[in-house]
């Protein structure tokens, strides 16, 4: 089956899941594209035959192949154990990635919704959100600030995904606020050690949709990672930035030594 052939397929199958089916679909492969994204990030959890999986894999898989893949072995470290990459975390293989996740733990639902969450729920494949699901539902509870729960990553180059929930800033930035931040990167980073992963990626967590400053949120990576590596952590960490303003933030912070 060729990659368009695999995305109508897909189409046609969440629509037909809906009660939706049998309506033209957009002419353009990008606007079917968009149209499969958007199918991705509303579906509730849930079962869905072999036969969609087989074909959603091979179709990630190809769109992942024409993206390219950056491997953790490709870096270079600004210092011992700690890198800065600014690029697309669902294209990065290592240990695990962070997802700033909400605390339903489900992934974002807004169709094509440009945060962190509603891409690596959409490249993972809908088996990501029935695995969160499954973990909401053993602790009969939302996700708490601050704390931080593994799954697979499926369809992603990485092997896993850690979730973690930040803080929403409000009108101004609190103390508690700081606290939990540094309890997001102190959790992933623990989580990550006692499952023998070698190597995180953390997206800036809490900035951008939560409304945490940029360059506070940063320093509190940095101190963060650093304390743990020196504690006697060995798990490696990547700084992943997209947009250009954190990438200058962290340089500043990782060259000056701060």
């Amino acid at each position: 089956m060729k990659q368009e052939e695999r995305l109508d397929y897909l189409i046609n199958a969440l629509l037909d899941e809906r009660g939706e089916g049998g309506a033209p679909l957009p002419r353009s492969i990008t606007d079917r594209k968009r149209l499969l994204r958007a199918l991705f990030n509303v579906r509730m959890p849930g079962e869905i035959g072999k036969e969609f999986l087989r074909i959603q894999d091979d179709y990630l898989a190809e769109e992942l192949r024409q993206k390219g893949v950056t491997s953790i072995d490709d870096l270079t470290p600004v210092e011992d154990g700690i890198y800065l990459w600014q690029g697309d975390i669902t294209t990065l293989k290592c240990g695990a990635i962070i997802n700033a996740a909400n605390s339903q733990l489900l992934g974002c639902f807004y169709p094509c919704h440009g945060c962190i969450d509603n891409a690596i729920h959409t490249f993972a494949g809908v088996q990501l959100r029935s695995a969160c699901s499954e973990l909401i539902k053993a602790q009969c509870h939302e996700e708490d600030t601050g704390k931080a729960k593994l799954t697979p990553a499926f369809n992603l180059p990485c092997r896993y995904v850690i979730h973690t929930v930040g803080p929403i800033v409000g009108y101004r930035l609190t103390d508690e606020d700081c606290r939990l931040l540094e309890s997001c990167y102190a959790s992933c980073l623990e989580l990550a050690e006692e499952n023998a992963i070698e190597s995180v990626a953390f997206c800036c967590i809490s900035t951008g949709e939560f409304h945490f400053p940029n360059d506070k949120a940063a320093e509190i990576a940095v101190r963060t990672v650093r304390r743990f590596r020196k504690g006697g952590g060995k798990v490696k960490v990547i700084f992943n930035v997209f947009k250009d303003i954190d990438l200058e933030i962290y340089h500043s912070l990782l060259e000056s030594g701060l």
